[in-house]
């Protein structure tokens, strides 16, 4: 029963992934923060959509209490005032990382849900608030953090996985397949890379001279302390190489969100990103106290 406890809030960033990549930071670039949560809640794992000029950002919605995400959806116009927000998909089991794309003249939604045992793939009917799983994407193990994407004729699957500890952030895993349905077929080299500092996924995938580039998550230090970028240097079945570029760190104006930067997504012309700060109080072991106690009393009640 920690303590201290992981809190995020996604901001805008009014600028392109690639400028952001070049940079190596978010530093100077306008922001918006997504509205701040009560104590000991908070969203997380922004992805971003636009239709007919709105921006549709799908993130991940979690409460201390509860232990359970789920995915939430807020909705900005030109100008970045929120217009609406809504929960869009719950489960019982945890979900978080919704990175939502378009394909096929459909939008499709691949969250994180590794302790349903499974990853399931979601399509919007319709978009943006009803999502109906279409097919159940079969791995060599239970994936953490999924995170597709299209390249030199098929598709792609960059993920952690859950089925040890280290692995969830200590080894980065491939699958291939022709369609997004599958079936899907495991890179034979998995895992095609280890290490603590550039391998669980954190984003949706960038374009850089025409080489996909995966932001990965730096769990060295801590849980998300900062987002490595991974740039692919040979991706084939047979075949993988890369090399570990800048590290894109928490800016000191995100104060207090310092701590952690989990979440590099970018959508038709804008970044979206994730900082941490940590909480540490007795209200927070308060919490975990009750639901422990919760969960003796519903096991020998």
């Amino acid at each position: 029963m920690p303590l201290r406890k992981d809190i995020w809030r996604p901001a805008i960033i009014d600028a392109p992934v690639e400028q952001i990549i070049a940079q190596g930071g978010i530093e100077g670039f306008p922001c918006t923060w997504l509205p701040e949560m009560p104590p000991f809640q908070f969203l997380a794992d922004p992805f971003a959509l636009k239709r007919d000029g709105v921006l549709h950002v799908f993130v991940e919605t979690y409460d201390y209490r509860v232990r359970v995400g789920a995915i939430e959806l807020l909705r900005y116009d030109s100008a970045f005032r929120l217009l609406d927000r809504r929960l869009v998909l719950s489960e019982p089991w945890h979900l978080s990382y919704p990175i939502v794309w378009e394909a096929d003249g459909e939008t499709w939604m691949l969250p994180e849900a590794h302790r349903s045992g499974k990853l399931t793939l979601y399509r919007a009917a319709p978009f943006p608030s009803k999502w109906v799983a279409e097919a159940v994407i079969d791995l060599d193990r239970i994936p953490v953090d999924a995170t597709p994407f299209f390249h030199e004729g098929r598709w792609w699957l960059f993920y952690a996985g859950a089925n040890c500890e280290e692995d969830k952030t200590g080894a980065l895993f491939a699958a291939y397949a022709d369609t997004l349905t599958g079936p899907w077929t495991p890179h034979p080299l998995n895992p095609v890379r280890r290490g603590h500092a550039d391998t669980r996924p954190g984003g949706s995938v960038a374009w850089i001279d025409g080489k996909p580039v995966l932001p990965t998550q730096d769990c060295r230090e801590t849980y998300g302390g900062a987002i490595h970028l991974l740039h692919i240097d040979v991706l084939t079945p047979d075949a993988f190489a890369a090399h570990r570029g800048r590290r894109i760190e928490a800016p000191d104006d995100a104060e207090p969100c310092i701590e952690g930067l989990h979440t590099l997504s970018g959508f038709d012309g804008l970044t979206l990103v994730d900082c941490k700060r940590t909480e540490l109080s007795l209200r927070g072991l308060a919490i975990e106290v009750r639901r422990e106690f919760g969960k003796l009393m519903k096991r020998f009640g």
